[in-house]
C-alpha cells in the first residue's frame, strides 16, 4: 500500500518562518514533522511515498535525498550518526506531485491517482503528530484488512473544538470501530451529530477518486475529501476508528509549542533539562 503526504499548504500561521521554510520541516527539537509522519509509516510497513506539493516547496522535496557534501562533512568529522535517521530514507520510493492551484485537501489527493492507480492506499497530515506504541497507521491497517472498508481516524474533541474538525456518527461494531452514518464539515456546536472528530489519516480505496474529479466546491470554497467520503457512504461502507495514542496539533502556533514541550519530556536528553526548565518556569510566575 501507497501513503499520500499531502503537504503543499502555504503554513500562514507560521508566517513569516515558512515564507521560505516549509512548515512541515520545522523541527520538533532536532527531527521535522514531515520525518515522524513518514516514520510512522514505514514502522506500519508502508514505503512508498506520494507527496503533494507546492510551487516553493523545494526544500521539502530535497529533505530526503541524498547530499554529498554533507554526508562527506560528517564523515570527515566523524558526526556521521547525525543524519543516521534520514539516510536510512535514502533508497525508499519518494514520487513528488505538484498542486500549482490551492483548491483543497480533496483536490491535492485527487492529483496522487497517476501515482496510486487502482489500490487502496493512506492518507497522512504531517501536522498531527501521534505517538503511540503501535504506530497509528498499523492500528487502522489492521481495521482495514478485517472489513476490507476504508478508514478514518477520530478522537473526541470538546464542544468549543467541533467546529475545527469534520465530526461524524455512527453505530460502533466493536470498541474502537464505528460504521460512519453521518460526516459533517466543520458544524457548529449546536448542530453537530456527535463530538467525533476526523484526525488527519486516512486509509482510502481508490473508489474516491472519480468522486473528488467532479470538483464539487464544499467548506471554504475548496474541493473537500469530506464531501467525497459522504457520496462514498451511500455506496459502501466507511469506518471510524479510535485510534489509541496522544494526537498533537502542530500544525497550531500553540499547538506547536505543546508538541515541542512533549517530545522534549520523552527524551533521554532533553528531559531533565525540560523539567527543571518548567519548574523555573512555573516558579516565576507565582512571583
Amino acid at each position: 500500500m501507497k501513503i499520500v503526504f499531502p503537504v503543499a499548504g502555504v503554513g500562514t500561521r507560521f508566517l513569516p518562518a515558512t515564507k521560505e521554510v516549509p512548515k512541515e520541516i520545522l523541527p520538533v527539537i532536532d527531527k521535522p514533522l514531515i520525518q515522524y509522519a513518514v516514520e510512522e509509516a514505514v514502522a506500519s510497513g508502508l514505503n512508498n511515498f506520494v507527496f503533494i506539493t507546492a510551487p516553493g516547496k523545494e526544500a521539502l522535496e530535497r529533505y530526503f535525498s541524498p547530499n554529498a557534501e554533507l554526508d562527506e562533512f560528517l564523515r570527515r568529522h566523524r558526526k556521521t550518526h547525525l543524519l543516521a535517521g534520514v539516510k536510512s530514507f535514502y533508497k525508499k520510493k519518494f514520487t513528488y506531485i505538484r498542486q500549482e492551484q490551492a483548491l483543497g485537501f480533496g483536490h491535492a489527493i485527487a492529483l496522487a491517482q497517476p501515482a496510486i492507480g487502482n489500490e487502496a492506499f493512506a492518507i497522512s497530515l504531517p501536522d498531527d503528530l501521534i505517538l503511540s506504541e503501535t504506530p497509528v497507521m498499523a492500528q487502522m491497517l489492521a481495521v482495514y484488512e478485517k472489513y476490507r472498508s476504508p478508514v478514518i481516524a477520530f478522537m473526541e474533541v470538546p464542544p468549543a473544538d467541533v467546529p475545527r474538525y469534520g465530526i461524524a456518527a455512527g453505530p460502533f461494531l466493536e470498541e474502537r470501530v464505528f460504521a460512519i452514518e453521518k460526516l459533517v464539515e466543520k458544524p457548529t456546536p449546536a448542530s453537530a451529530p456527535s463530538r467525533h472528530a476526523v484526525i488527519g489519516r486516512y486509509i482510502m480505496t481508490p473508489d474516491i477518486f472519480p468522486l473528488l474529479k467532479k470538483e464539487k466546491k464544499g467548506a471554504g470554497a475548496e474541493i473537500q475529501l469530506t464531501d467525497a467520503v459522504v457520496e462514498l457512504m451511500q455506496r459502501r461502507q466507511v469506518l471510524g476508528y479510535f485510534f489509541e495514542g496522544k494526537r498533537f496539533d502542530a500544525g497550531t502556533t500553540l499547538g506547536y509549542i505543546e508538541t515541542l514541550v512533549h517530545v522534549a519530556l520523552q527524551r533521554d536528553d532533553t528531559r531533565d533539562f525540560t523539567r527543571r526548565l518548567l519548574r523555573g518556569l512555573a516558579h516565576d510566575e507565582k512571583l
